[in-house]
């Protein structure tokens, strides 16, 4: 009995991961978690190191391809998810990760960031959100609450605040998830399912900035407080949370709305999560939920499966291979109408 020999899986650490660079942030910044829990949640996905590819544009967050021992770019400013598209499609057999912030990708780079989710580009897009610019000292980013005092808007900021997630989920993203930079089991959890999805992947990390917003997310960090202002998704399961798990997400017509379980409410009334769902509805709803008026969602709010862009496009190109032939570049320049300037 004959067997055939199967090259075995590379076995990487997270020290493997890290670049000879020193990480240069600011002391107490979040970007060191993301930093760390990106390289254990590679680590474990079998994937050989140079098939890695980190691409960023401009901004703190965009350091992160120096600090990783793989393949990377560090592009112009909200660019980043265009150079991905071009490499996927050129080397689909990469995984290529955009790493951008709030300014970065929801600013300038918010045509492109659009574009690369709704065509499925089998990209992994990591969005860090502080709500502030901090490579350029502290002006209030698209994602600043109102009322944010900062050095562009010393009297508040008066502009209504970008959701990360709704734009994401309205462009048809096939997977979104948010997660935070000190939860950092979820955090990894959320990097592995989102290596893993095949499609346009959108992942929100709330990231504490130290200097120039430092505490906005504390609400959600705090654990004296942290279990009544934030809900957990769990596919197939209500949307409860609370310090007691007494508290929950009902439907009041079209709107959601909290309630207290007890009295006449039970867990049967409540909104059952469905990240599969091919409608977005739900999970655009659940990304519209804000606090201080809700409790803010965190996990997968969508994962589905379609087509990807590369896939459609290379097919296309093999179609036209098969029907007339590779070509020859020559004949590309003599073809068509040509002319001749005497």
């Amino acid at each position: 009995m004959s067997t055939v020999a199967t090259t075995p899986l590379p076995t990487l650490t997270p020290k493997d991961l890290s670049s000879d660079q020193d990480v240069r942030w600011c002391p107490g910044c979040g970007d060191y978690s993301i930093l760390a829990q990106m390289k254990k949640a590679l680590a474990g996905l079998g994937i050989p190191r140079e098939k890695f590819v980190f691409i960023s544009g401009i901004g703190c967050s965009s350091r992160f391809p120096y600090y990783m021992n793989t393949y990377g770019f560090h592009t112009i400013h909200g660019r980043a998810p265009t150079f991905a598209t071009g490499l996927k499609i050129a080397r689909p057999d990469l995984s290529v990760w955009v790493i951008t912030g709030d300014g970065d990708g929801l600013s300038i780079g918010g045509n492109h960031l659009i574009h690369a989710i709704r065509r499925n580009v089998d990209i992994k897009i990591i969005l860090f959100n502080n709500e502030i610019y901090g490579l350029t000292k502290g002006q209030y980013s698209p994602t600043s609450r109102i009322g944010t005092r900062t050095k562009s808007s010393p009297q508040g900021s008066v502009e209504n605040p970008l959701r990360p997630l709704s734009i994401a989920i309205g462009a048809e993203a096939t997977f979104v998830a948010r997660t935070l930079d000190v939860d950092v089991n979820h955090l990894t959890d959320t990097l592995r399912r989102a290596a893993f999805h095949k499609g346009a992947a959108f992942v929100e990390i709330y990231q504490n900035c130290k200097i120039f917003n430092d505490g906005v997310f504390e609400y959600a960090t705090d654990k004296s407080v942290k279990a009544d202002n934030t809900l957990y998704l769990e596919h197939g399961k209500p949307l409860i949370f609370g310090k007691d798990r007494n508290k929950g997400i009902r439907l009041k017509g079209l709107d959601p709305e909290v309630v207290t379980l007890g009295n006449g409410v039970a867990a049967d009334d409540l909104l059952i999560h469905d990240e599969k769902a091919e409608e977005p509805s739900l999970a655009y709803l659940l990304s519209r939920m804000v606090y201080p008026r809700f409790p803010e969602c965190f996990g997968v709010f969508r994962a589905v499966e379609r087509p990807t862009y590369e896939a459609l496009i290379n097919k296309q190109v093999e179609d036209v291979i098969r029907a007339k032939g590779p070509g020859k570049l020559e004949e590309l320049f003599a073809s068509d109408d040509i002319w001749v300037v005497s």
